[in-house]
């Protein structure tokens, strides 16, 4: 099912593992201006290919935008986490593929990641125990068949399946948390 361009939970879209990019084409620079234009219109900060329904590794990334001037995402192609730490810090996460919900998820403070952007060029990210650090780490996941309830405990999982499911009842849409 998708709500405002947004694939959401438990589409078995969002548990496959997507394929690598061979060729940055027209298609997929249209299927990034598409992207950008979802995760703008429903609050996001990060995007997945497979949260609108395109099974390829692909993600964007802007965790620091106020306004629509200074919303520019960063484009993940086949991105690698190369580094992380092995300190494991809680974050509260939500996701518009999840809507209404947040998760606390552990993950590392620090990543590494290597990705191509639509021009082809190999870049490097670096984050350190913040949002994008986080947001990295979930829109990776997403590219992998992962999504948040698979980085919970059984019990913990019970729980926000629950409350996703009261959060839908009431009518939660992409973008709304707890």
């Amino acid at each position: 099912m998708k709500l405002n361009g947004i694939v959401l939970s438990p589409d078995p879209r969002l548990r496959q593992e997507c394929a690598p990019i061979e060729e940055i084409t027209p298609e997929i620079e249209h299927l990034v201006e598409k992207m950008k234009d979802d995760m703008f219109e429903n609050g996001g900060c990060g995007l997945a290919a497979p949260q609108v329904g395109e099974l390829i590794q692909l993600a964007i990334v802007d965790t620091d935008y106020s306004d629509e001037s200074d919303y520019d995402p960063y484009i993940l192609i086949n991105p690698v986490i190369v580094e992380q730490s092995d300190n494991l810090v809680p974050y509260n996460e939500g996701c518009l593929s999840i809507p209404g919900i947040n998760c606390e998820i552990k993950r590392p403070d620090h990543v590494v990641v290597e990705a191509y952007n639509l021009d082809g060029d190999l870049m490097r990210y670096e984050a350190s125990g913040d949002l994008m650090c986080v947001c990295l780490q979930h829109e990776i996941d997403h590219l992998h068949g992962m999504t948040m309830f698979e980085r919970l405990s059984p019990m913990q999982r019970v729980h926000a399946l629950r409350a996703y499911q009261e959060a839908l009842d009431r009518g939660a849409k992409p973008g709304d948390t707890e």
